[in-house]
């Protein structure tokens, strides 16, 4: 066999050979450095985003990780390629170069007083307005319930996604947000057409009733 014919054979092996091809897992996310801070995206087999969590570590990490598992299946994969999508909308979003998302979702990870909460947030408050604790309680005729709307938010599998930064209290201060108050300014800043920053703010831990 002369060389040039065994250099022509690995070349034609070389043109052959394919990285292999990880399959869409029951859970498939990824972990995205985002401008309000680190967040985990996740999805399941039908392509429905069921997670987008601030997780600030390791240790949040592989919490959100196990709740996915325990909830929705135990076969979860980094995947980053099964989240281009939400991870484009994201990027437009957080830039401001999107005002909503396409991307389809299930509040499968919520409980149902949550799913009453966040289901009706988007009609609730637009892009660019606030609410309040109070006023969202009396949108979803629990007019005494605005410490458990607030834990519900607290609580957003769907963070960014579903808008529950956008909820304020009644005074007007800046309340508890699972991502931190600054990267709630930030989105509010965002939405509101002014000069968005992470910092230091003036703001409250306090969710009133």
């Amino acid at each position: 066999m002369t060389e040039h014919t065994v250099a022509a054979q690995l070349s034609s092996f070389a043109a052959t050979v394919r990285p292999p091809e990880l399959p869409i897992s029951d859970v498939s996310y990824v972990v995205e450095d985002t401008a309000v801070g680190r967040m985990l995206l996740a999805r399941n087999e039908a392509g429905v985003l069921i997670t987008s969590a601030y997780v600030p570590d390791l240790e949040a990490e592989d919490a959100w990780l196990h709740r996915l598992a325990r909830a929705v299946s135990p076969r979860v994969l980094r995947l980053p390629r099964a989240l281009d999508q939400v991870r484009r909308e994201l990027d437009a979003y957080l830039t401001g170069r999107r005002r909503d998302f396409d991307v389809p979702t299930s509040l499968v990870l919520a409980t149902p007083f949550q799913r009453t909460v966040l289901g009706h947030l988007p009609g609730a408050v637009a892009y660019g307005h606030r609410t309040t604790y109070g006023a969202l309680a009396r949108d979803i005729e629990r007019p005494t319930a605005s410490r458990a709307v607030g834990a519900a938010l607290g609580a957003n599998p769907l963070c960014v996604i579903l808008p529950c930064h956008r909820v304020v209290a009644s005074s007007g201060a800046l309340s508890g947000y699972a991502g931190g108050l600054p990267a709630k300014e930030y989105l509010l800043a965002l939405e509101s057409d002014t000069e968005p920053r992470l910092g230091n703010t003036c703001v409250s831990d306090r969710i009133p009733g």
